[in-house]
């Protein structure tokens, strides 16, 4: 008598632990099912997203998918549950709601991160703070002695941040490969600049520039130097040294302006490794 009642608690017990399990598997199988579909969204979105930075129209968002997946700390690519999975997770963690899916507010609210880490006081430094740098290390060898200064922190920084690339990337096979191309500006040249490309826009030319500062350098990366044309920048944001600075420039203190690949700004105050 005493086992049958053993053996009939023993079932009993069971039925719960079987409802809990049964829960769970619907549960996830739910999940599955919405990242899933955002998945699909994603795999749309990325290239059909409308959206406007600068006074101009843009469409999707494909050419950030190394910047998006560094945010993320995901390597997924973007029509993969796993990377819908991780910007649920952002979304969640930045207050958005978190559905997986990198619509227009998700997609703006990563610019405002992007954007927040670039260099906030654009004022000139003083001539002692800025160092000459060779001709040898532009990518234009014939660049005017004006035009090759750069902010001594930041110098020292680059040299840093080229040495650790050359040693994973062997850089020195080609020898242009993150040669600065364009680092201190004077407001007069600048002023000069816009004249010069009056259609430029605030994005091409910008009017209070972060090259005053001797901090922001322009990197050879690869295609047309300094060509934001979507096709140039599709080259650029795939070459090797480009996903290389993505994941590493962040140890030197380097951050980069989302909309140009070749543009990376000295910011050691925002660096977290």
């Amino acid at each position: 008598m005493l086992r049958a009642f053993t053996v009939v608690i023993c079932f009993l017990s069971l039925l719960p632990a079987r409802a809990g399990r049964s829960l769970a598997a619907s549960t996830d199988s739910a999940g599955a099912a919405t990242f899933s579909a955002a998945a699909d969204q994603n795999a749309k979105l990325m290239s059909e997203l409308i959206w406007t930075f600068s006074a101009k129209r843009q469409r999707g968002w494909s050419l950030y998918t190394s910047l998006i997946q560094r945010l993320l700390n995901t390597g997924a690519a973007p029509d993969t549950t796993a990377f819908a999975q991780a910007l649920a997770d952002w979304q969640e963690s930045t207050g958005l709601p978190s559905t997986g899916v990198l619509d227009q507010q998700t997609w703006m609210k990563m610019v405002a991160v992007f954007q927040s880490r670039r260099i906030k006081d654009r004022s000139v430094p003083a001539p002692k703070r800025l160092t000459l740098v060779s001709a040898s290390e532009f990518l234009d060898p014939e660049r005017l002695e004006d035009l090759r200064y750069v902010e001594r922190q930041a110098y020292a920084a680059y040299k840093n941040l080229v040495a650790a690339a050359d040693a994973d990337l062997s850089l020195s096979l080609n020898g242009n490969w993150l040669k600065i191309i364009s680092a201190f500006r004077s407001v007069a040249y600048q002023a000069q600049l816009r004249r010069q490309s009056p259609r430029s826009g605030r994005a091409g030319l910008a009017v209070n520039s972060p090259h005053f500062t001797g901090r922001a350098l322009d990197l050879y990366v690869g295609g047309e130097p300094v060509s934001t044309d979507d096709r140039n920048r599709a080259i650029q944001v795939n070459t090797k040294v480009y996903q290389w600075l993505v994941k590493n420039a962040e140890r030197f203190g380097f951050y980069p302006y989302f909309y140009e690949p070749w543009h990376w700004e000295y910011c050691p105050q925002y660096s977290t490794e």
